[in-house]
């Protein structure tokens, strides 16, 4: 117990906070998880835009351009970073579906936005498969 003196009055605080702040040994629950990578898959997400709005000026400059964009795109890693921006894409419209459903009242307690977590990596699993076709 704490004791603060407070204009006179003395208050007895039970101090609770956390005493381990060292994230690299701290669990985060799932959700917040799902939330830090919400954020992560935006960034991706805005950076692939720059790259694919250059890719598609090229493609659409000139003939030659458009042949250079197809010998990129050819590319093994090319294929797998666009792979990547699709499901980044993907993971960050689906769980910002469940972000907005959450402020209209829904999945706010732990167990049905736990639950609403684990359907929505599902679905991004799903539709990151379906990526996989499409790309390759």
């Amino acid at each position: 117990m704490l004791l603060i003196k407070l204009s006179e009055q003395n208050v007895k605080v039970k101090k609770s906070r956390p005493v381990n702040l060292d994230l690299q040994t701290m669990r985060f629950p799932l959700t917040a998880i799902a939330s830090i990578l919400h954020r992560v898959s935006g960034v991706i997400t805005f950076v692939a835009v720059a790259i694919l709005l250059w890719l598609l000026n090229l493609s659409l400059s000139s003939p030659e351009g458009f042949t250079t964009a197809v010998s990129i795109t050819d590319s093994g890693l090319v294929t797998l970073m666009l792979w990547g921006i699709l499901t980044a894409l993907f993971y960050h419209i689906v769980l910002g579906v469940r972000h907005l459903l959450m402020d209209l009242g829904y999945f706010e307690e732990m167990e049905t936005g736990l639950a609403s977590t684990k359907v929505s990596f599902v679905i991004v699993a799903i539709l990151s498969v379906f990526a996989g076709v499409l790309v390759w």
